[in-house]
């Protein structure tokens, strides 16, 4: 009888580590989306200014996030958030309104979304690591390389006068807000 203890504990620990990779590869995806549309929104309004190159070069990077994760959603058979739509909107609007307050406002926007995004990524690094470091090798290779990625954005956002944003601590808070509550919703929808 011990033994079948242990057969349906291991089926239950297997069950309960699919569904939090299945979270975190629906919630990951939905974001590098998002990314991509602020990205994006950013591009059309400052994509001909001096920093549109550097807003090209971290949206390049997003791509390959947002390429990776559309490889690992059916790979792992995860459904994506049906609130996708929402986000492609939202990320656009985020993006575009805040380079309409200059350079400034859509560093400002990265560097918030980029703090909520390494925060995130740390916590799911940390959670993977405590289920099983090499069941979730290939998963935690491809969040910590992203991670690295997303910090570098943070960065350079700060290198390209972020904090000189009007009401930089109030936007920034605000974005992070926004953040976690799709960070929330997409784990979940």
């Amino acid at each position: 009888m011990a033994g079948l203890g242990r057969v349906v504990l291991r089926r239950a620990m297997s069950t309960e580590s699919k569904r939090m990779v299945d979270r975190f590869i629906r919630v990951d995806h939905a974001g590098e989306v998002g990314a991509n549309y602020i990205y994006r929104g950013q591009m059309a309004v400052l994509g001909n200014t001096e920093v549109g190159r550097v807003i090209q070069r971290m949206w390049d990077q997003e791509k390959e996030h947002m390429a990776k994760f559309e490889e690992l959603i059916p790979q792992h058979r995860v459904r994506p958030t049906v609130l996708l739509p929402i986000w492609n909107v939202a990320g656009f609007v985020l993006g575009a309104g805040t380079a309409m307050l200059g350079k400034e406002g859509a560093m400002a926007c990265t560097v918030a979304v980029e703090d909520s995004i390494v925060e995130h990524y740390n916590s799911q690094i940390r959670a993977l690591v405590e289920d099983d470091p090499e069941k979730h090798k290939e998963l935690l290779e491809v969040i910590k390389k992203f991670r690295d990625e997303e910090l570098e954005h943070h960065d350079m956002g700060l290198e390209h006068d972020a904090e000189a944003a009007p009401a930089y601590q109030t936007l920034t808070n605000v974005i992070k807000g926004g953040c976690k509550a799709a960070i929330w919703l997409s784990e979940r929808i």
